[in-house]
């Protein structure tokens, strides 16, 4: 991926909605993954990353993508929306669904380069998150954790979070984390920076 044009934002586009991973393209396209619990904010990060306030739909409803949404990038690669995980309140028929649909595509997508995990840095490291971040590594799949929401925090509070969150995973080969915030920009410039150099490595 070439280093100009990219550093202040990813010019994307809107590819598809795939309700599983028949449905996705097949090509061999590499594609970066977000991941998340319901409303941690996935769709506000990549609306922030690509400095398109519409690329995705962010909806205050917790649950509402349902799909895998991928984004075509202007400079090669794919970014990929995936339903959230951990909404309660949706039907068990629904959970079970997109959960599928997101297993599916986390273990058999050939394209599949690195996983970003979405977390409230007020609430991180939740069980289902820590069952993603074991998964990712027996799977040695590279992954970053976004630490959202920092603006909830101050920033000696973004500090301890983010050192209390990597001093929980000494061992991790594939891991690492970032504090951000989708509101004020923070970590955005290093996302971008990390997901060019996660294209290029793959």
């Amino acid at each position: 991926m070439s280093a100009d044009r990219q550093q202040d934002r990813l010019e994307a586009a809107f590819l598809t909605s795939a309700p599983s991973l028949k449905q996705c393209p097949r090509d061999d396209i590499p594609e970066i993954a977000f991941a998340g619990r319901s409303n941690a904010g996935k769709s506000s990060v990549l609306n922030t990353i690509t400095g398109n306030k519409k690329l995705a739909k962010v909806s205050k409803t917790p649950g509402r993508t349902q799909l895998l949404n991928l984004f075509s990038l202007a400079s090669g690669g794919r970014l990929v929306d995936l339903p959230g995980y951990g909404y309660a309140k949706a039907g068990k028929q629904a959970q079970e669904k997109w959960q599928s649909a997101v297993n599916q595509y986390l273990s058999h997508r050939d394209n599949l380069r690195a996983l970003v995990i979405v977390m409230d840095i007020r609430h991180p490291n939740q069980p289902l998150d820590q069952e993603l971040i074991e998964w990712a590594e027996a799977s040695e799949l590279p992954t970053l954790v976004l630490l959202n929401k920092a603006d909830k925090l101050s920033f000696s509070r973004q500090k301890q979070a983010l050192s209390k969150f990597l001093n929980a995973y000494p061992n991790s080969r594939y891991l690492d984390a970032l504090a951000f915030s989708a509101l004020k920009g923070t970590g955005r410039k290093e996302l971008i920076d990390r997901l060019m150099y996660l294209f290029d490595r793959g």
